[in-house]
């Protein structure tokens, strides 16, 4: 067992334990995207970043995929942490707009705008799918092609692939393929359906560059009754 902190608060986890999953067992919520239980830890989006370390060294790392240090300080909701989270969620929207798991992650995490070129490009290279019909079907129909910005999923040569089963299984789990959000004005990338315009906060931190990591926030569930 290995002792780390999280939000300031000590933890014991095996060794090999991921932060996300520290974070989760402690109850401080860390949004996903890529990630999926039951598949492996991928890192692609960003969304689970986290900080750790003090002062000048702390830096950023994907909570799926770091594993958990003896003594490791974890700020899973710093100012940093969640400018940065925002800056990916308005990434994501440039690719894929109409997502309402997206548009979702949008509205929880207080993103009224979109400054990036809207692309309208659906897939955002999550690997859900790949992984899925990999690691669940046994198919390993798809995979990644290309790098860069010509990286994109499919089967090699864009062949129909003699191994997929036709199962599924990739477009349930792909964000870009579920049910979208219908906003009427396609220059507007948030549909703000779902936001909550004035929630109320109280100061649950002892750090001054930490947000509210409370989920549901306490205040707004106050605020309901």
């Amino acid at each position: 067992m290995i002792t780390l902190h999280i939000n300031g608060v000590a933890a014991r986890v095996e060794r090999g334990t991921t932060l996300l999953e520290a974070a989760q067992f402690m109850g401080f919520p860390i949004p996903t995207l890529c990630h999926m239980d039951g598949l492996s830890p991928y890192g692609a989006c960003r969304l689970c970043v986290v900080e750790i370390g003090e002062g000048a060294k702390s830096r950023l790392v994907s909570a799926c995929t770091y594993a958990a240090e003896e003594g490791l300080t974890v700020r899973t909701s710093s100012t940093r942490v969640v400018r940065t989270r925002k800056m990916v969620i308005e990434l994501l929207l440039a690719s894929c707009p109409q997502s309402k798991t997206i548009q979702d992650l949008a509205a929880a995490h207080d993103v009224r705008q979109q400054r990036f070129r809207q692309e309208y490009e659906d897939c955002i290279l999550c690997g859900r799918c790949v992984r899925m019909c990999e690691e669940q079907m046994m198919a390993k129909a798809i995979g990644f092609r290309g790098r860069g910005e010509n990286r994109s999923i499919g089967t090699p040569f864009d062949v129909k692939s003699d191994v997929c089963r036709l199962c599924g299984a990739c477009m349930q789990v792909c964000p870009a393929c579920e049910l979208r959000c219908t906003y009427t004005e396609p220059e507007k990338a948030i549909c703000g359906g779902c936001a909550n315009l004035s929630p109320p906060c109280v100061d649950v931190n002892e750090f001054d560059d930490m947000m509210c990591y409370m989920n549901p926030c306490v205040a707004c569930e106050i605020g309901r009754r």
